[in-house]
């Protein structure tokens, strides 16, 4: 089916208390993966792609955004449940500005070194793009600390209610993402939320409300965040994990036949082990986001 305009696809979960998975693809079997169990579960889901990670100067190799545009929408036209399709955090806005003219249709400016000013104001230049093409955007005010590297998280700063009312009425962003313990890159444990500081933004700002960093939280927070208003939660390092695990296991078996091991598509097939474990890692998440059977 046609991508899902994201206005529409976050109403129907804040009016149902269910929220969206965005799962973070990187390539076609990821893709695969997110897409059999969104198809199997029933449920709405955002498609796309990291847009720091695409558009780094330090790439060995320069990536070309309209391959990537291109797949996700095939992969959302061809889905039987409501498919949205996001550029996500992107730090460079000719990116973003090439997102939303290459087929996205939701894209998410991310900046955490620019001063303040300077990212209001570059995001209400990009908002005004997104809109006039019917794309819809999503911005961040605060920051997540980082958990890479397996230690204590570090850095970060919490969403204010009252910035973020300030900035969600200065930018005009159809969704925000917020900064309430959530941690990105969290690769040991999971942790709470603060919802009471969540609760005092939802009181403040009356669109959307985004989690980066889902892989970390645990499942109470969770549920408890959905039902304060969370429409859209984001997972990316859970599903790398499980998938580099399933391909280091897949390459343990003894083949002398590479076609067997790549491409061929059965059992010693690297390439399925890793579409499947995505697969097995969105299911489980898309539980405990209430949006199993919601797909309309």
């Amino acid at each position: 089916m046609p991508l899902e305009a994201i206005g529409p696809m976050m109403r129907r979960a804040l009016d149902k208390g269910y929220a969206v998975g965005y799962f973070e693809s990187w390539n076609l079997e990821s893709l695969q993966g997110v897409v059999d169990a969104a198809e199997e579960a029933r449920a709405p889901v955002i498609l796309g792609f990291n847009g720091d990670f695409l558009s780094r100067p330090t790439r060995q190799a320069v990536e070309r955004l309209s391959w990537y545009a291109a797949l996700g929408r095939a992969a959302a036209e061809s889905a039987s449940v409501p498919c949205g399709l996001i550029f996500n955090e992107c730090p460079r806005d000719e990116w973003v500005r090439a997102a939303i003219d290459g087929g996205f249709n939701l894209v998410m400016p991310a900046d955490p070194e620019a001063p303040a000013d300077e990212y209001t104001a570059r995001v209400v230049a990009l908002a005004r793009l997104a809109h006039e093409q019917g794309v819809a955007i999503e911005a961040e005010l605060g920051e997540l600390p980082c958990g890479a590297g397996g230690g204590m998280p570090h850095g970060g700063s919490a969403t204010d209610p009252d910035d973020a009312s300030a900035f969600v009425a200065a930018t005009g962003v159809d969704l925000l993402a917020v900064s309430v313990g959530n941690v990105h890159i969290l690769t040991t444990g999971r942790a709470g939320l603060d919802l009471d500081r969540l609760a005092a933004i939802r009181r403040k700002v009356d669109i959307p409300l985004v989690l980066h960093g889902g892989t970390g939280i645990d499942d109470d927070s969770l549920r408890r965040a959905v039902a304060l208003g969370i429409a859209k939660v984001n997972y990316g390092t859970y599903l790398k994990r499980r998938y580099l695990d399933a391909v280091r296991e897949a390459l343990g078996v003894v083949c002398a036949d590479p076609h067997r091991l790549l491409g061929i598509g059965g059992p010693e097939d690297i390439l399925v082990a890793g579409r499947r474990a995505v697969r097995e890692a969105v299911l489980e998440r898309m539980g405990l986001l209430g949006c199993c059977g919601q797909a309309v």
